[in-house]
């Protein structure tokens, strides 16, 4: 099986976490990204940013994006996978926390992200079709 070493993509682009909105928004943009790992100035990982968060928790709130970090977004440690887990780890760690993207590590070092594409493209239909159902359904 697979590894997430294997299958990521590994040209990552982080955002700041002292980085405002506007300018993750602007990188996501240039990107085409819906979401960016948001990294310390020690380039550690502290969660991940999506394009819903901005909508959802700052522009609903009528609260200003270029007054807002991306690091105030950051909640809790994020859900990541080892540079060497196998493809049935990530499955099982997407579906757990029902995320569609993970953050892939090598020691603190975030070296890729793996997301539900990369491992539809090297696993057969059945596991991708469990995973997209589980990361589907509403708790």
């Amino acid at each position: 099986m697979p590894t997430a070493r294997e299958i990521m993509t590994n040209d990552v682009s982080c955002v700041r976490e002292q980085d405002d909105l506007r300018v993750a928004a602007r990188r996501m943009a240039e990107l085409g990204v819906g979401s960016l790992p948001i990294c310390g100035d020690d380039n550690r990982l502290r969660g991940m940013l999506t394009d819903r968060d901005i909508v959802v928790k700052v522009l609903a709130e009528g609260r200003d994006p270029g007054n807002v970090t991306a690091g105030e977004l950051a909640q809790g440690e994020a859900v990541t996978v080892g540079a060497d887990d196998d493809a049935a780890e990530i499955l099982r760690t997407m579906g757990k926390h029902q995320v569609r993207r993970l953050p892939v590590i090598d020691g603190h070092e975030l070296v890729g992200i793996v997301a539900v594409a990369d491992v539809a493209r090297s696993l057969p239909d059945r596991p991708v079709g469990d995973l997209i159902e589980a990361i589907s359904e509403r708790p």
